[in-house]
C-alpha cells in the first residue's frame, strides 16, 4: 500500500485569503489554548500508559474515551483515533479494520481533538511496545520530522504549501512515505471550523503561530504499519502551564 495522493492536488492554491483563513473567534486566548493543549497531551500520555499488548484496538478506544471523561475533557471536536498494528496506515479518513490487537511488539498512535471550556486542543503521538527496531525508528523519525518541518517554518518562513513539500521530501530522506492527505488545519476557539475549515498544505501564505496544526504521518515503504504526530505550530515553545 502507497500513501498514493496527488501533490499538485493536495498543494492546489484557492482564493482564501490569509486574513479569513486565520480568522478567530470571539472567545480565542492564546494563553487559553496553551492550556487546552497541554491537558491534550497529558491525556494522551495517561491513555497511551494503560493500553497493553492484547488489547484490542476497540478496547484502546473506550479506555482512551473513558480517560478523557476522567479528565474532563468530554467533548471533542473531532472523534477519538487509537489505531494499532496495520491500521497505523491509516488515517482519520479510513475506517479502521476491526478486531485489531496490539502485539507483544507492536506499535500505536493516539490523535485526540478534546475541547476544554471554550478552546479546542488537537494533539497526536506514536508509542511503541516490546523490541521491533523499525517500529522504534518510526516513532523517532515521526518526531525528528515534525521538527525539520517547524524549523524550517521558523528560519524561512515558508508557505504551507511549502511546508509539505519540504515535509515529503525529509521523510524520503529519512526513508519513509509521507501520507500527504493529513495536511494539517486550522486550530482555536470551539469551533475553529465556523472560521476557517480549509488544510494547511493547501494555503499560500506563511501560517501565523499559535492557529495551525501540523501533522505528519509516516509508514514504512514496505511493512504495514506507520506513525503519526502532530501540535501547534509555534514560533517558540510556550512557557510551562500547571493544569492543577
Amino acid at each position: 500500500m502507497q500513501f498514493g495522493f496527488d501533490l499538485w492536488n493536495i498543494f492546489a492554491m484557492n482564493d482564501t485569503t490569509q486574513m479569513d483563513a486565520e480568522k478567530v473567534g470571539p472567545n480565542y486566548v492564546r494563553e487559553q489554548m496553551y492550556v487546552a493543549r497541554q491537558l491534550t497531551f497529558d491525556a494522551i500520555n495517561d491513555i497511551a500508559r494503560q493500553i497493553q499488548p492484547g488489547m484490542s484496538e476497540e478496547e484502546g478506544v473506550a479506555l482512551a474515551k473513558a480517560t478523557l471523561k476522567q479528565s474532563g475533557l468530554l467533548r471533542g471536536w473531532h472523534a477519538v483515533y487509537v489505531r494499532f498494528g496495520r491500521n497505523t496506515v491509516l488515517d482519520y479518513y479510513d475506517p479502521s479494520e476491526p478486531g485489531v490487537v496490539l502485539a507483544e511488539n507492536d506499535i500505536f498512535f493516539i490523535d485526540i481533538g478534546p475541547v476544554w471550556q471554550k478552546w479546542e486542543g488537537d494533539g497526536g503521538d506514536t508509542f511503541v511496545v516490546g523490541t521491533d527496531a523499525q517500529m522504534h525508528r518510526a516513532k523517532r523519525d515521526v518526531r525528528i520530522l515534525f521538527e525539520r518541518v517547524q524549523n524550517k517554518w521558523r528560519a524561512d518562513s515558508l508557505t504551507g504549501a511549502a511546508l509539505y513539500g519540504y515535509a515529503d521530501a525529509q521523510a524520503r530522506e529519512l526513508g519513509w512515505q509521507l501520507n500527504l492527505k493529513v495536511a494539517g488545519h486550522r486550530l482555536g476557539d470551539f469551533p475553529h471550523k465556523a472560521q476557517h475549515s480549509g488544510n494547511l498544505a493547501a494555503t499560500n501564505f506563511t501560517p501565523t503561530s499559535d492557529l495551525w496544526v501540523l501533522e505528519m504521518q509516516i509508514r514504512h515503504p514496505e511493512r504495514p504499519f506507520g506513525a503519526f504526530y502532530e501540535d501547534l505550530l509555534l514560533e517558540s515553545p510556550p512557557p510551562a502551564i500547571s493544569t492543577d
